[in-house]
């Protein structure tokens, strides 16, 4: 199930989906080798977590992305992760901060696919807010960065982010590790609004 999951998800973010046109069970039990029992109960979950919308009486399909959806996710990742981590603070230590660090370097890896790339660093992100044991506004963080993950073919694609994402990082768990709260916050901050502004710009110019 988890592997068809991925598969799913792999080939909405690399396009191999394509948006907007009506899917079928019968349609991807074969396109994937397997039978419409999985099939059907992972579409379930894709429409869920949003990867996948109603279509018609019996189907579904893949939504177009959203320039209104991306500006909202973003928003509403800055507000919500901002908070996390000032009610975290106090309670990450040298090991939050290691476990984070080893996270980013496994991010360096040029062999990742975009799915791999996109949970490695939600990963990173979680591993700090995790501590700051606020569960119920973890998990909507949790289910904003799933929807994210659609748009992760632009983020780390033309848009050319990677670099950049690696680099406030690093940054911001430097900040953390001298004790900089403030700074750090300020920092999150920009690292999310600025790759969604870029994000929301980019479909404006492509819908």
């Amino acid at each position: 199930m988890l592997e068809l999951l991925d598969q799913l998800k792999a080939d909405v973010i690399n396009g191999c989906l394509e948006r907007g046109r009506p899917l079928r069970q019968q349609e991807l039990s074969e396109r994937y080798n397997v039978s419409r029992i999985p099939i059907r109960d992972a579409i379930s979950v894709l429409r869920n977590q949003g990867w996948l919308v109603a279509h018609g009486k019996a189907g579904v399909m893949v939504p177009e992305l959203n320039w209104m959806e991306a500006e909202d996710l973003y928003q509403m990742r800055s507000l919500l992760e901002c908070q996390l981590l000032e009610y975290a603070f106090p309670n990450i230590t040298y090991e939050t901060l290691g476990k984070a660090r080893d996270i980013n370097r496994n991010l360096n890896g040029s062999d990742l696919s975009l799915l791999e790339r996109g949970r490695l660093n939600w990963k990173l992100h979680a591993t700090l807010y995790e501590v700051a044991n606020r569960p119920t506004i973890f998990n909507v963080v949790a289910i904003l960065n799933e929807q994210v993950g659609r748009y992760m073919g632009f983020q780390y694609g033309p848009l050319q982010y990677r670099e950049i994402s690696q680099n406030e990082h690093e940054e911001l768990l430097d900040l953390l590790a001298q004790e900089q709260p403030e700074q750090a916050i300020t920092l999150l901050r920009q690292h999310i609004e600025v790759a969604g502004r870029q994000l929301v710009e980019y479909l404006k110019t492509t819908s």
